[in-house]
């Protein structure tokens, strides 16, 4: 598998983004992560989605290691300071959930409390059903766990006919069309810093097209019995979308009537936050994890 590593020089001087890089291999490659916080605090793990990287939580990781807490924020394969294979064939659904649950062992990370988004539910979810023993709580935001069993909206099928066959592809400019926020030019920038050029961004291109859209799709089967396990998932499980989604509007609702652990908790609906809700409204969302953590 050829990959590709994005330059050091590319990740300097980023506007609220001073965290020192570690990493770990993973499959013979180098997958990044910021680790902050006090080191022997419990765990929160967040998992960003398409096209972003860990980025998008910089005003988020703060605050959570400041009330004590261990944060580590991933960079998916492909994405972020992580290296990227350059084929679009190098990525899978099943490939990127072994490296998710790689990462998780090769920290041992255990009591995790996991917040994610967009991809980062498509495979923090698989990951914590298939290794409950490593999470203690679920907090998922504008994200899920589709079977193709369901008909996708219609905003997702356009989004993923532009990821396949436009030719112009503005990781940036993607990040700002799925925000309220209007983001100052340096910010658009630091999204678009991990790919220099198109070469780079294959597995950004590739995630849309690997959401399960048909009953019979290769991931079809591990998702629904990820859903099985989590129908006895008896663990605190909080929502926590926002209302202006497009995409994943309503899709909180499954979840609070099928997770055991979900029931009769106090679910959270971001106010005027779009997609990219943590871009939105990061300190809002450092508050209710705060407050799930301290009453769960």
């Amino acid at each position: 598998m050829k990959t590709l590593r994005t330059p050091d020089a590319r990740f300097e001087n980023l506007p609220d983004y001073p965290f020192p890089p570690n990493y770990v291999d993973v499959d013979e490659m180098r997958m990044h992560y910021v680790d902050e916080g006090p080191r022997d605090g419990d765990v929160v793990l967040l998992l960003h989605g398409e096209p972003s990287w860990s980025y998008l939580y910089r005003t988020m990781i703060p605050p959570l290691g400041a009330a004590g807490l261990r944060v580590i924020a991933p960079d998916l394969i492909g994405f972020g300071r992580s290296d990227k294979p350059t084929r679009r064939s190098d990525y899978s659904y099943a490939a990127h959930v072994a490296w998710m649950v790689h990462f998780i062992e090769q920290l041992d990370l255990h009591g995790i409390t996991l917040f994610c988004q967009d991809w980062g539910s498509l495979i923090g979810l698989r990951a914590a059903a298939e290794n409950e023993q490593r999470f203690a709580r679920i907090a998922l935001g504008n994200g899920g766990l589709p079977t193709g069993d369901q008909e996708l909206p219609r905003a997702f099928r356009v989004w993923r006919a532009f990821a396949h066959f436009s030719p112009w592809f503005p990781i940036g400019r993607i990040v700002q069309s799925g925000t309220v926020t209007e983001l100052s030019d340096e910010v658009v920038s630091a999204y678009d810093a991990p790919f220099p050029s198109s070469k780079f961004k294959a597995g950004a291109r590739a995630f849309p097209m690997l959401v399960p859209t048909t009953p019979d799709d290769p991931a079809s089967e591990a998702n629904r019995a990820a859903w099985k396990a989590f129908s006895q998932w008896q663990k605190p499980f909080l929502t926590t979308f926002s209302d202006r989604d497009p995409i994943t509007r309503g899709g909180e609702v499954p979840w609070q009537q099928t997770v055991p652990g979900a029931k009769n908790r106090d679910h959270v609906k971001i106010k005027n936050a779009g997609h990219f809700l943590q871009e939105d409204k990061g300190p809002e969302l450092v508050e209710v994890l705060l407050k799930f953590i301290r009453e769960s």
